[in-house]
């Protein structure tokens, strides 16, 4: 049923012949006037009368919303979306409910939109759960829920992944964007539900390099001395085994003059080639040094009784040591100070 978003506002027969002033500061006031005085019937709709009162004309819902939080209406330049999703995690029966709010501002390639969502919980990437198709809309409201069965124990190594996909009229699917969530910093108890909003991302639609990919976000404190590494995923890893035991993780290296200053790792992640890791780590790092230090990104895969293997690595850092793109992002980090600067890198395999 399509209806009016407007209300009709209506006047009950016993104020008929009123005369209603401004309230202040919330004091019933009510003048008398004209018995006489009928007010005039406002557009004509199907409340037009309604048990003998009077439509005097419409309230538009929108002007009357409790202020809107942040998220509703601070969009960043070049957003291509944003998805509005709730978790919540049933000890008992081991059950994840996850709630598919809505999307707001979709860029879609063509002048109509229909959207639909496929809901993943990697590291299973063969199965997915799918929302129904809202048809031509850039802002659809899902309000639709899915549950997956995952025990405690691995929940907090699970990662939600939404793909937001726009239907044609050929039928063919075109991806808009992406949310990646992984569950491992959410606290997330009995009915304690937590309602989040992220911004779509586009997936990187290049195919993983030969060793696969690394995404990270680099950021330099000039006032602190402060140089910030934030490890996002890989992608395309290339496993020595495909096994839930063979568990990758990320070492950080801070160097100077090639010499090694302090490293940090990541948590490990277990059998996925595709692993997310969202871990912010911090180095001591003096202006003076940023022409000398680099950065050594290690892409580990480690399996119980065996020893480490290397999967793939990246420098970041000045003209010294790095060219392309690891040059660009380092010189980005320095021109753009406090900013996180956030880019893929192809892993290689030389040192």
């Amino acid at each position: 049923l399509s209806r009016s978003r407007s209300v009709p506002f209506i006047i009950p027969p016993t104020l008929h012949g009123r005369d209603w002033i401004n309230l202040i500061n919330e004091e019933h006031v009510q003048e008398d006037s004209d018995p006489y005085m009928v007010p005039q019937p406002g557009p004509r709709s199907s409340f037009h009368s309604f048990a003998g009162a009077y439509v005097v004309g419409t309230i538009n819902p929108e002007l009357y919303k409790f202020p809107e939080d942040k998220s509703e209406t601070d969009f960043p330049e070049g957003n291509i979306g944003r998805l509005w999703f709730s978790i919540e995690y049933e000890q008992e029966s081991e059950r994840l409910l996850v709630s598919l709010i809505k999307v707001r501002k979709l860029q879609p390639p063509a002048d109509s939109c229909s959207p639909f969502v496929k809901i993943y919980l990697l590291p299973d990437e063969r199965s997915c759960l799918q929302s129904k198709t809202k048809r031509k809309t850039l802002n659809p409201q899902f309000d639709e829920n899915f549950v997956f069965q995952v025990s405690s124990k691995m929940l907090f190594q699970r990662t939600l992944k939404f793909l937001v996909y726009h239907v044609d009229k050929q039928k063919k699917h075109h991806l808009l964007g992406q949310v990646i969530f992984p569950l491992k910093n959410e606290t997330l108890t009995d009915d304690n539900k937590l309602v989040i909003w992220r911004d779509l991302e586009k997936e990187s639609l290049e195919p993983p390099s030969e060793y696969g990919d690394i995404q990270f976000s680099l950021s330099y404190n000039d006032y602190l001395g402060r140089l910030t590494v934030v490890v996002l995923r890989a992608r395309g890893l290339k496993l020595q085994e495909e096994s839930h035991a063979v568990s990758v993780y990320v070492k950080v290296s801070l160097m100077n003059h090639n010499k090694f200053i302090k490293s940090k790792k990541t948590a490990a992640v277990l059998g996925s080639p595709n692993p997310v890791y969202n871990e912010t780590f911090s180095f001591k790092a003096d202006q003076t040094e940023l022409d000398t230090a680099s950065l050594s990104l290690s892409v580990l895969q480690s399996i119980k009784g065996e020893k480490t293997h290397l999967l793939g690595r990246v420098v970041v850092g000045p003209f010294m040591y790095t060219r392309g793109k690891e040059l660009e992002h380092w010189n980005e980090m320095i021109n753009k100070p406090k900013e996180l600067v956030k880019r893929w890198h192809a892993l290689c395999h030389s040192t």
